[in-house]
């Protein structure tokens, strides 16, 4: 049984924990092609249009972590760092509100050269293409990229796929990038057959209790052994996987969240076992939901919408266990 001083320590090391999902290979191997063909391009001098990859899924699948993680443990490539001028890899989140202008800045921040005055966007841009290729940068990491494209006209959607390709297209030095966001990637992408043709998508898609209760069942007997906790044996049913994944809404990353809530509290109840109590008093304090809207609590669970917050009332009367 830990200490509480302890508990904030273990909760820490849990979310540095990386449990694989089947995706995470589809992931590493496409990148690890394109790296080697990237590279093999560059000992022959020759300077082909770039490749890129779109890993795609909605929010709380685990997308980001999956690609930050793809890059940050990849034993061959060099990172940003402030002593040295390659960067294999360089990532940035789509700023909000997110004008084609305003993304080249972030870009530019990214590569470590931050604007000092204002400019035009395509005197950015320029800069953008000429620092990838002083930085010797294979990949650009674009993350949250359906934010380059929805909610504008079609004139700046167009916009958005010329600079795109034209970073994948560069003569001097093209660069590879690694789309990650949401559903609405796959219009920008499908909206220009180039570009379309220069990506490789991958989905994370939805988890279903039934066909991924192995990999669940697993996920919560390792996180659990790491905290120094035994797994209820009532964790391992049918019936509990199924209210599990139903109250991450289906998401891989969600429901390593929900188990990481719930050992949580088994730590802080000083409890040895991860039980369903724990379950259910992690998804009522994330929701401020009554009991009778807990998923792990009610029959009619699948009524209930995951990511609906502070519901404090049903508006019927599902029965309770």
């Amino acid at each position: 049984m830990k200490d509480l001083d302890d508990i904030d320590l273990t909760i820490a090391r849990l979310r540095k924990l990386f449990f694989r999902h089947p995706q995470h290979r589809v992931l590493s191997e496409q990148f690890d092609r394109l790296l080697r063909r990237r590279r093999v391009e560059l000992a022959e001098g020759l300077r082909g249009e770039a490749r890129g990859i779109a890993l795609i899924g909605p929010s709380g699948c685990g997308k980001t972590t999956a690609a930050e993680r793809l890059i940050s443990t990849h034993p061959d490539l060099v990172l940003p760092a402030p002593d040295q001028l390659r960067a294999d890899v360089v990532s940035f989140l789509v700023p909000s509100p997110a004008t084609l202008k305003d993304v080249g800045m972030a870009a530019l921040a990214a590569l470590g050269y931050p604007l000092q005055r204002d400019k035009p966007s395509g005197i950015i841009w320029d800069r953008v293409r000429h620092f990838l290729q002083e930085r010797q940068t294979l990949f650009l990491h674009i993350d949250e990229a359906q934010d380059l494209y929805t909610a504008r006209s079609a004139g700046a959607q167009q916009s958005v796929i010329n600079t795109l390709k034209s970073l994948m297209q560069n003569r001097d030095w093209p660069v590879g990038l690694i789309l990650t966001g949401m559903p609405e990637v796959k219009t920008m992408l499908n909206s220009d057959p180039q570009l379309a043709r220069r990506t490789y998508p991958i989905e994370i898609a939805p988890i279903s209790w039934a066909g991924d209760g192995p990999m669940i069942r697993s996920l919560i007997a390792t996180y659990a052994d790491k905290a120094g906790l035994s797994p209820g044996t009532d964790l391992v049913s049918d019936d509990f996987v199924a209210r599990l994944t139903h109250a991450s809404a289906s998401q891989f990353g969600l429901i390593v969240e929900t188990v990481i809530a719930a050992i949580e509290e088994a730590l802080w109840s000083r409890a040895p076992v991860l039980a369903r109590s724990h379950f259910t008093a992690a998804f009522r304090r994330r929701s401020g939901c009554i009991e009778g809207l807990n998923p792990f609590v009610i029959d009619d669970y699948i009524a209930i919408d995951p990511r609906q917050l502070f519901d404090m009332a049903p508006t019927t009367a599902p029965g309770t266990v």
